[in-house]
């Protein structure tokens, strides 16, 4: 209730006015009951709250713990609002706690839900699109249902909330979806590194065909790590 309040009524109707966002290829978007996973880009942290607004079907997204973890007022208000609009809390720490995230998503789709995945596992440091984590291919073939993956490319967004930015600046954002792809052909194959590469870099190759964004053969928690340690 309070997720459909937040879309129809209070945020829903605020994002649209401010932002948009600008739609193309609605066609591709499954009208059948099923597990499915949106994996998008990520430019900036307010793509998870503008590609709901066009979806018929609640999505849930895969959140870092830092947003659920804050002190007082503020920090009780944010958890409230992101486990509101279908964010799930994971730990990125690495080890049993990226096997933990790894499992919060297979509960999603186990249910036959709609899920959000962003392959490149965080935000774009510049805006350009990276290399993909291979835990999408583990929920592809592990899930205990067939599963359609659904390429989205968000457009602008880091315009408006740059990575940083406290508040989101006036303009438009545009939001690609691509056909759905589907992996049946991988099924009851052993998830071996080999086919897991595999799976993530077509969903990747999906995504950069969709986007105008420059590709890096890198992973972009790497380059944020040398910006961060050359800074």
């Amino acid at each position: 209730m309070i997720y459909w309040l937040l879309k129809h009524i209070v945020a829903g109707p605020i994002l649209r006015s401010l932002f948009g966002p600008e739609v193309v290829g609605a066609e591709h978007l499954p009208r059948k009951k099923g597990a499915v996973i949106f994996a998008s880009n990520h430019l900036s942290v307010i793509d998870s709250f503008l590609l709901p607004l066009v979806l018929r079907r609640r999505i849930y997204f895969l959140a870092k713990s830092e947003y659920f973890t804050g002190k007082g007022i503020k920090g009780a208000f944010v958890r409230w609002f992101f486990t509101s609009t279908g964010m799930l809390s994971i730990d990125r720490s690495g080890g049993k706690a990226s096997e933990a995230s790894l499992r919060t998503g297979l509960e999603v789709l186990n249910r036959g839900d709609w899920l959000g995945i962003y392959p490149e596992g965080t935000r774009s440091p510049d805006a350009r699109l990276y290399r993909g984590r291979t835990g999408i291919a583990r929920m592809i073939l592990e899930c205990k249902r067939p599963v359609q993956v659904v390429p989205v490319v968000m457009v602008d967004a880091e315009k408006i909330m740059p990575p940083g930015a406290k508040r989101p600046r006036p303009g438009k954002v545009g939001i690609r979806f691509g056909k759905p792809i589907e992996f049946s052909r991988y099924q009851g194959m052993e998830p071996n590194r080999f086919i897991l590469r595999s799976i993530t870099d077509e969903v990747m190759s999906e995504i950069a065909a969709l986007s105008d964004q420059e590709y890096v053969d890198g992973y972009a928690s790497s380059y944020k790590n040398r910006e961060i340690a050359a800074a």
